[in-house]
């Protein structure tokens, strides 16, 4: 089995942080109480199924489209200013896919311009096979479409074929496609769902590469 979905927020980059950071900033600029609440359960959701879970938060009449193109203003301000954070491991962990002649792709469920920017910006674009982000599909994860189409785009069987995941939403996707599911939690602490579903937790993506190599050897 040498065939690998990424997510990407999170796992490549340490963007979900800076994502919350901004939202928080934003609602704060506006007087919006409770944001470090409701980002948390938009955490690997697409912009459909993001927006409902603020709407329900703040009302149907709550200007979403208008807070988020604030909110990605203050995401990409920041990045211009400091860089893009890359997660420890990353590189090495793509270089040795590639040398070990693994089939890789990225399953997202942000928009795809963010996406290959950000992919773009790391230099890393060229190591993934297929990209599928969450403006591809109508309702991302934690429903397994983004992973099943990614396997299917990418040619290899999601039974196996692992993913990478840092959220529940995530693993969930994950699992109900029928993957292996590794987790590298970021902003959310793995649960006893997420170890029941999850076929390894791991600190970072160094412990990852350590894994794959013993059981792929």
């Amino acid at each position: 089995m040498r065939s690998v979905i990424f997510d990407m927020d999170g796992i490549l980059f340490d963007t979900e942080k800076l994502c919350m950071d901004s939202w928080i900033a934003v609602a704060d600029r506006h007087g919006l109480p409770d944001m470090e609440i409701v980002f948390p359960k938009c955490i690997g959701t697409n912009a459909n199924d993001s927006k409902e879970i603020v709407l329900e938060a703040y009302g149907r009449d709550f200007d979403y489209d208008a807070f988020k193109v604030e909110a990605s203003k203050w995401f990409w301000d920041y990045i211009d200013r400091e860089g893009l954070p890359i997660k420890p491991g990353v590189k090495e962990l793509l270089a040795w896919m590639k040398a070990e002649n693994w089939e890789i792709g990225l399953a997202s469920s942000t928009k795809r311009s963010s996406v290959l920017n950000c992919l773009e910006k790391a230099e890393i674009l060229d190591y993934f096979k297929v990209v599928i982000t969450g403006d591809m599909v109508e309702h991302s994860k934690p429903l397994p479409d983004i992973y099943l189409i990614a396997c299917e785009k990418l040619g290899v069987d999601p039974r196996a074929t692992y993913a990478i995941e840092d959220s529940p939403n995530g693993i969930r996707s994950a699992h109900a496609a029928g993957m292996f599911p590794l987790m590298v939690p970021d902003l959310i602490a793995p649960t006893d769902e997420m170890r029941e579903l999850s076929t390894g937790i791991f600190k970072d993506l160094y412990e990852v590469q350590k894994y794959l190599a013993e059981v792929e050897e």
